[in-house]
Parts: C-alpha cells; sequence; structure tokens
C-alpha cells in the first residue's frame, strides 16, 4: 500500500467499517484517530454486562471465516493471534410453527440426506444449487465484492464480462430462484433464512445473494473466543477487540464518549467539532456514522450530496424488536442458532415493507449463547438467550406495544419451542426502533441500513466518496460491498483505496 505519511483522518464512528478503515489508514502511515460516540467501540456489536449476565447487543452469527482471514491477513495477521473459533453443530435449529423441528448440521451429507426426506430429489438439487452457491460466491467476491466499482464505465471490463452470468442473477429475485431447486416451501426458507442478515425479503432480493448458502453449508457457522488472558470473552466482543488491539498495535487512536455535532470543510482540511465542545482539524475525514445522519446533521446544507427526499424515498432493511433475557433454569431445547418459523413468512416480510405493523405471525430468532459459553452467565443453573424479531422501521415502539408484543413472542417461543421462560426471568433489557435511532443515529431505527434491493446494489448504493465535498469518505453498511459484518470489512479497504487513489 502506498504511504500516507503525514497525512491526518479523523474516522467518525467506531463500528466496523470504521475500524477496518482505520487499520488500513494506519498501516499507510497516516495518522488515524477513531471518534466514537459511546462509550465502547464496535458500533452495533457493543456488549454489556448486568447481574452476571453478558450480551452481545448485535451480530451473533459468524460467518465468512475467509473474509476476516484476509482482513488480518493483509496486515501479517491471523485471527487466531487474536482469537480461536468453535465451529457450531448444528449450526442451528429451526422449530417451524406447524410442529416439525429439524436441526441443520454441520455436515453437509447430512444435511442432504435432510432435504430428501423432505422432497424426493431434493438431495440432488441441494448438490445443484450448492455448486452454483459455491461458483457465484467465487466470482462475485472476486468480481464485485472485493473489487470496489463505483462508476458505470467500471462494469465495462473483461472480468466482469467473463463474470456476467453471475452479474445477470441480479436482475431475478430469491424467491424465483429457490423455487426453480425446491418445491417444499420448509426446503425453501431454509435456503433464503440468511436474508434476514441482508435486511431483505425473499421479493426483493437480488438472486445473486444465493451465493449465502455457500457461506452457510460449505464454510460454516461459527463462535469466536478470544485468547486474552483471564476471562476468555466469547462472541463478537472478541472480535472488536481483535480489530481495536490491531489498530493499535499499527498506531490508531481512539475516543469513546465523543459525539461528533458537526463536520465543516475548511479552506485546509476540516473542522471536525463533538458535542463537548472539542475541536479537531483533521486533514481528511472518513464517516462511519450512519450516512444520513451524516449528511442531515453533521454537514452544512451545502455540503450534502443528497437532499431528504433522497433518503426518505429509500428501502430500509428491517429494525428489530430485541429481548435480552437471563433465564434461572436450563433451555436445553433450543441451540446456540434458534429459528423460529410459520407455516407462511410472506405475511410478516409484508408487514415490514409492504404494510409496515407490528408482525401478527412472526418470523423470529433466538440466540443462546450460554449452550456454547460459559462465561455469559453467572453459574450453570443459568440461561442467556436474546430474542430478535426483525420489524419495520420507523415504527412507533412505545411501552404498551412493547409490552404486548414481549407477551405474544413469549408466549408464542413457549407454544412453539417448549421453552417457557415467563416465570424464570432473573434479567430483562428490551432494545427497539427507538434504541437504535438513539444509541446509532439510525434513520428510521433500521439496525442494518439500506436493504440489498435490485435498486440498492453494487454502484447504486451511496458512494464512498462523497460528490460534494472534497477530502470527506464514507465507510460501513450504507456504501459497497453493504451489510454485514464482513462486507462492512471489505467497505474499510474500498474506503482507504478510495482515499489512497486521490492522494
Amino acid at each position: 500500500m502506498s504511504s500516507l505519511a503525514g497525512t491526518s483522518i479523523d474516522v467518525v464512528g467506531g463500528g466496523f467499517g470504521g475500524l477496518s478503515t482505520a487499520c488500513y489508514l494506519a498501516d499507510a502511515d497516516a495518522d488515524v484517530r477513531v471518534l466514537e460516540k459511546n462509550g465502547q467501540l464496535g458500533g452495533r456489536a457493543a456488549r454489556f454486562s448486568e447481574d452476571g449476565f453478558r450480551f452481545d447487543m448485535g451480530p451473533s452469527w459468524y460467518l465468512m471465516p475467509d473474509v476476516f482471514e484476509r482482513f488480518f491477513g493483509h496486515f501479517g495477521k491471523a485471527p487466531e493471534d487474536y482469537y480461536r473459533l468453535e465451529r457450531l453443530d448444528p449450526h442451528y435449529r429451526i422449530f417451524f410453527k406447524d410442529g416439525d423441528e429439524v436441526d441443520v448440521p454441520a455436515d453437509r451429507d447430512a444435511v442432504r440426506e435432510i432435504f430428501e426426506s423432505y422432497e424426493d430429489g431434493a438431495g440432488e438439487a441441494f448438490d445443484e444449487y450448492l455448486a452454483e452457491s459455491e461458483s457465484n460466491y467465487e466470482l462475485a467476491m472476486e468480481n464485485f465484492v472485493y473489487e470496489d466499482r463505483p462508476r458505470l464505465r467500471d462494469w465495462v471490463d473483461l472480468d466482469v464480462i467473463k463474470a456476467a452470468p453471475v452479474g445477470l442473477k441480479l436482475l431475478g429475485n430469491m424467491q424465483g430462484h429457490v423455487e426453480d431447486y425446491f418445491e417444499n416451501p420448509k426446503l425453501q426458507q431454509i435456503m433464503q433464512y440468511t436474508l434476514v442478515f441482508l435486511g431483505g425479503a425473499p421479493h426483493n432480493t437480488p438472486a445473486l445473494y444465493n451465493m449465502m448458502s455457500h457461506v452457510d453449508f460449505n464454510l460454516g457457522v461459527h463462535y469466536p473466543v478470544s485468547n486474552g488472558e483471564g476471562d476468555q470473552i466469547g462472541g463478537f466482543g472478541a472480535v472488536v477487540d481483535a480489530m481495536v488491539d490491531l489498530g493499535e498495535e499499527l498506531g490508531v487512536e481512539y475516543v469513546t464518549d465523543a459525539p461528533v455535532a458537526e463536520i465543516t470543510r475548511r479552506k485546509e482540511g476540516f473542522l471536525v467539532a463533538t458535542e463537548d465542545g472539542t475541536e479537531y482539524n483533521p486533514d481528511l475525514v472518513v464517516s462511519d456514522a450512519d450516512y444520513a445522519h451524516t449528511e442531515r446533521d453533521l454537514l452544512p446544507e451545502h455540503e450534502r450530496q443528497h437532499d431528504d427526499d433522497y433518503w426518505d424515498s429509500k428501502t430500509y432493511a428491517p429494525s428489530a424488536f430485541l429481548l435480552y433475557l437471563g433465564v434461572e433454569g436450563d433451555v436445553d431445547e433450543l441451540a446456540h442458532h434458534t429459528l423460529v418459523l410459520p407455516d407462511d413468512w410472506d405475511p410478516h416480510f409484508e408487514q415490514i415493507f409492504d404494510d409496515p405493523q407490528w408482525p401478527d405471525d412472526p418470523a423470529y430468532y433466538v440466540c443462546v449463547p450460554s449452550e456454547t459459553d460459559e462465561t455469559v452467565v453467572p453459574d450453570g443453573d443459568h440461561s442467556n438467550l436474546f430474542v430478535l424479531v426483525p420489524i419495520a422501521p420507523d415504527l412507533e415502539d412505545g411501552p404498551e406495544v412493547r409490552k404486548q408484543y414481549r407477551d405474544e413472542v413469549l408466549a408464542d417461543m413457549a407454544e412453539h419451542t417448549g421453552v417457557d421462560v415467563r416465570d424464570r426471568i432473573a434479567y430483562e433489557k428490551q432494545f427497539s426502533v427507538s434504541e437504535f435511532a438513539d444509541r446509532y443515529n439510525s434513520i428510521q431505527g433500521t439496525a442494518l441500513g439500506l436493504a440489498h434491493t435490485l435498486r440498492q446494489t453494487a454502484l447504486l448504493r451511496p458512494p464512498h466518496r462523497s460528490d460534494a465535498v472534497d477530502g470527506l469518505y464514507y465507510t460501513g453498511s450504507f456504501t459497497t460491498p453493504g451489510i454485514g459484518v464482513p462486507m462492512c470489512l471489505i467497505s474499510g479497504q474500498h474506503t482507504a483505496d478510495a482515499i489512497l487513489a486521490d492522494t
């Protein structure tokens, strides 16, 4: 990487995009400072402890280990220098609300047999689907993910032409694509549940994202545990700590409890002011804060790329209704990752994207890290779990509707998984639309950012470079390649590359 020696750069926001960008820029000899609004780094991958229970507040599925290996490898490191991975088996458990239950094991041949048991010929179709998924993953990662193509002319390229069959899959949606392989609706759901991590629905997510099945079934689902001395911290907090440690080794300065109130271009460099009146004067600025918040709340009006109509016209990924629960006793009926799915999940997606309201019959996710990691509970006679229900962004989520929905979800979990925690809750915390907006300055309280719809994929996402302000750049889930921790790591490299190219 070329040198940025003598260049000072402030990164606003310490989520995965910001932490990644900071490492790449520091590795290029820039003087890098990360300004984080909250009291800890990691953005949505925050964690908290209460009454002996320790919770990851955000990401909990460690997917695409190859991306993490590539990130640390750039700096001559490896993930195992900081944390180890435990492969989960089963990857996850599914409770269908018709009473059916299935574990999805780590062994691919066992998964094939499960598919065949649901539908004659589905085992062979599973092999064919995964072969295509793996091919699409390799082509897409090389040509459309690791390679940033922010302008239309960047797509007139021999490598893109060679990968054209993958690109053409953008023209279909995941529902139609999966139906070409499987008739059984349960198998269709299994092949599409990862869309939740992309902030989309089967009818609005491009078929290109069938590559996520390769991520699931071939690359596996893992749980990270730190290599630190003393208490071994597991979960995504271990990954955040690893990136912060790497950044410190590279010379990054971190400032927490520093909410930025203003970013203004000066004749020489920038003014970056925090809410307590502290002023910084970097040469360049990278924002990992919510893109819309940066433009609408931090920049002067004449330095914005987009008006309010632009942001109001976008399709945002779901928000979430989250319950963090410390429970007395065990919940062994649940796996580390558990999905509870209705017979027909289309109404739930419709109530997110088409007719926003609290879902009547939700599909939801339950994470039970205490099934893998005993350090997340005060002692062995307790369980740690959080329940996540995807909901529409911008919903009203006052106390009354939360209480009603909380009771409905816990009753639903008791009915369909056999785990009734209502009389065993020792600790409870809720987090929803309002908290996403307040804690992360997230537009409409979305949990993830811009959904991966056809019109919001690749070069149709907001750019890494500001079109209005020289020296201002963006990173994170609003930019390419998009939503999810691995994508934000890659986004950091794209942003750093853009700065190097411009400098």
